[in-house]
């Protein structure tokens, strides 16, 4: 049985999406874009301050999951620009200090014309 996830922490879902689901012991959370759940608007500019919030709002989605950032076995990164490589891999290191497994793919467009997109894949903390 699976558990639709929602914080008022994280942005809510731009549409027909949950921020994460629990199910078998994982939660699998959406792709998080640099959206401030605040304001609901994206606030950042340069790919460092954008993968910042996407971080947060990562680390929020999965708090309310159950989980953590440490709990992550499996990340998806999705860039505008495969130019920001270097500079996204040093915040994300700040974040997935337990280097989950990865792929990280250059894309056309993401939503909102952001830089910066990420999914995870983690445990659920016992």
């Amino acid at each position: 049985m699976s558990k639709a996830i929602y914080t008022p922490d994280a942005p809510a879902a731009i549409g027909p999406y949950s921020q994460a689901i629990v199910a078998g012991g994982l939660v699998f959370t959406s792709g998080q874009i640099p959206i401030d759940p605040a304001t609901g608007t994206i606030e950042a500019v340069t790919i460092q301050e954008q993968t910042e919030q996407v971080c947060k709002n990562i680390k929020a989605v999965l708090e309310a999951s159950g989980s953590s950032l440490e709990k992550v076995v499996k990340t998806v990164c999705f860039l505008a620009d495969m130019g920001d490589f270097a500079a996204f891999n040093e915040v994300y290191a700040k974040y997935f200090t337990g280097k989950p497994a990865r792929s990280c793919v250059a894309v056309k467009t993401l939503p909102r014309n952001v830089l910066v997109e990420v999914d995870t894949v983690a445990e659920v903390c016992e």
